[in-house]
């Protein structure tokens, strides 16, 4: 099974916890973090990923980099639940980093915020 296929069934009991598809917020984490709304797991996305720059700096120092995995794993879960609550999941990142496969990272950044003023003109 690949990691694709992974994060697909883990997508899949994000979606199943969704309160629209019977997730009880008084048994599920992910169902009480979509109950509460966006303000919920859009904090703990934060909090993930300060915890996530933290480990990594400290993996630096000769830290513990079993727990940039683990916090990793952290922010990644939160931006499923993100991702869910969008109607989202993670074949749409993926689509989005083939997408980009082969591009300059600085080239693909001018590209976006071309598109951004041709959507906006009044963009920065």
């Amino acid at each position: 099974m690949s990691s694709t296929d992974d994060l697909a069934r883990l997508a899949a009991v994000i979606e199943s916890r969704k309160p629209t598809n019977g997730g009880d917020p008084e048994q599920s984490y992910v169902a009480r973090l979509l109950h509460k709304g966006p303000d919920a797991f859009l904090k703990k996305i934060g909090e993930e990923a300060t915890e996530a720059v933290m480990a990594a700096k400290d993996a630096d120092h000769g830290g513990d980099r079993q727990k940039l995995v683990n916090e990793t794993a952290d922010l990644w879960f939160h931006c499923m639940i993100a991702l869910a609550h969008y109607n989202l999941g993670p074949g749409d990142v993926v689509a989005e980093l083939v997408r980009r496969e082969g591009l300059s990272g600085l080239e693909e950044k001018a590209m976006r915020k071309v598109r951004q003023r041709e959507i906006d003109p009044d963009a920065v």
